[in-house]
This record gives C-alpha cells, structure tokens and sequence, in this order.
C-alpha cells in the first residue's frame, strides 16, 4: 500500500497542478535520513511557500504550453521522438487485456506519465492483475519494465532542470528516486526469483 500510496502522489501531481487543499496536505509531510525521505522533505518546504497561482503557470508552461509546453510526459516521444506511436499502442494492448479503461473526461493519450503511475498505483494496491500479460507473478514488474523504466528517469531528469520548474523540481527529484527503487527492488525480486527456482535448488 506504501508503494501505491507513492505511484498515487507521483500521478496527482503530474496529471494537474496542485490546489492549496494538496499544497497543505504535502507541507506536512516528514521524511527520514534516505534519499527518498529527504527529497520528500524538500517537497514539503517547497510546498509549504509555494503560491497556487504560481504553481499553475509553471505547471502550464511545462506541460500544456502555447502549441505545446517544455516537456512532452508521453512514453512515445521520449521512446520515438514522435507522439502516438508503437509504446502508445502497446500500452493500449496491455491495459485492454488487464481490463484498464480510459477514465471519463480525461483525453490525454494513455502513455503520458501520470496515467502509468496511476495504474503502477493500481497494480501495487492489488486493484489490477498483470499476470494476464504472459509474465506470470512478474506481471506488474513486466508491466514496469515495459512502459516506464525505459523512460520514466529521463523524463525526471528532464524536469528537474526545465526553465520553468521552480516547484517541480522537487516533484522530479520524488519520482527520480522512487523510480530508482522500483528497478532495482524489480531486478532484486526477479534475481531472487531466478535462484529459488527449481534448478537453483538442485545444485
């Protein structure tokens, strides 16, 4: 539930721009002495100071723009240079036989970055099963694997040095890190999978 909670704030926070209500709720956040828990620490002071109205230019002019915004937070631009091309349509794949839909009124295409971390919240809180994509118990790290890893620290990395990133550079450096776990807890997993197997235990 903790990762779900994490993919579930990484999404609120890049599918809009944060109202005050969201603002006070990430004030009040505390972290630890990790890298995570202090990148979380930032963001709390950052929105503690942070003015919506502020907030909602920058995030316009990051991602929304005048004919387009700074970044393009879609897994096919960052993997073809072109939008609406073959991730979008594997993506498209892959949700349809999980059983993931569209949700009302949003038109986005479904490989921009915060619709995948709503379903990497969704896989992580047990709502989704990706076992149906062919990978067995690695389903949500296959999913992972496919759809964000190739990207997703890129587009971070992107973020955290955008000429109009003031407050979403601590938004980027959450999601940098937390991407980081992810693959290296998935690769651990995956090691840990490999020797446990029938053959590992013969040896």
């Amino acid at each position: 539930m903790l990762r779900a909670q994490q993919w579930s704030l990484i999404a609120a926070l890049l599918v809009a721009p944060p109202d005050r209500d969201m603002l006070d709720l990430l004030s009040s956040l505390t972290g630890d002495d990790t890298a995570l828990g202090q990148a979380y620490r930032i963001l709390a002071e950052t929105a503690g100071s942070a003015d919506v109205d502020d907030i909602a230019r920058e995030y316009f002019e990051l991602f929304v723009g005048v004919g387009r915004g700074e970044l393009l937070p879609y897994a096919s631009f960052y993997l073809t240079g072109f939008l609406n091309e073959r991730p979008l349509a594997d993506l498209r794949r892959d949700l349809a036989m999980m059983g993931v839909e569209r949700a009302a009124g949003r038109f986005e295409p479904e490989d921009h970055i915060a619709s995948i971390a709503e379903v990497m919240a969704g896989l992580a809180a047990g709502n989704f099963d990706a076992s149906v994509l062919g990978c067995g118990a690695a389903g949500e790290a296959g999913f992972f694997a496919r759809h964000l890893e190739p990207w997703a620290a890129q587009f971070f990395d992107d973020l955290a040095v955008a000429p109009s990133a003031r407050f979403y550079r601590s938004v980027a450096e959450v999601g940098r890190i937390f991407t980081d776990i992810e693959i290296r807890a998935f690769a651990l997993e995956a090691k840990a999978h490999r020797t446990s197997g029938p053959s590992a235990q013969r040896l």
